[in-house]
């Protein structure tokens, strides 16, 4: 038999079938992660359960890709935390969530709670507010002075603040 018969390319590669279990040296380079970030999203993602053979060889199914590929969109494009991925997950269930793969990215307002979005990859923020974020403050004129409804309403925004650091430094 041939190389070509085999399904070996020139690049020493496999070109395996749409449906053909991934090694996870294939999965790491298909998804440009390294292994033990794949390993790692195993260890906090239930959902991504490669089968397990011998020697602890693993063996990924398309679908597990698939999440796989989902997750890292998840984390590394639109800007979500571990938490805020398993939150995700929680909230919408995995098949939601695979679904949603082949979909256009999950859009955070059509969540029905935050879903920890990070700010920066220095600085995570945690989803433990006691109140809702008040309402947004209708735009203020560029000129003149602030009448009393609009002061009370600064006002009253000030102190919601205020409470939202406190919190934040406890």
């Amino acid at each position: 038999m041939t190389g070509a018969a085999l399904g070996v390319s020139r690049q020493g590669g496999l070109d395996k079938a749409p449906g053909a279990f991934r090694t996870i040296r294939e999965v790491s380079e298909e998804l440009g992660v390294p292994q033990h970030v794949l390993r790692f999203w195993e260890s906090r993602f239930g959902q991504v359960r490669p089968l397990k053979r011998a020697g602890g060889r693993r063996y990924y199914r398309p679908e597990d890709v698939d999440l796989l590929r989902h997750i890292q969109r998840l984390l590394y494009q639109d800007g979500y935390t571990i938490r805020g991925v398993q939150k995700l997950f929680r909230d919408s269930g995995v098949k939601a969530m695979r679904a949603a793969t082949n979909a256009e990215p999950p859009s955070r307002s059509a969540t029905p709670a935050p879903a920890e979005p990070r700010s920066s990859p220095a600085s995570p923020r945690s989803v433990t507010a006691s109140q809702p974020p008040p309402a947004a403050a209708p735009p203020m004129a560029a000129e003149g002075p602030l009448d009393e409804a609009m002061r009370a309403r600064l006002e009253s925004l000030v102190d919601a603040l205020e409470d939202i650091l406190t919190l934040l430094r406890s």
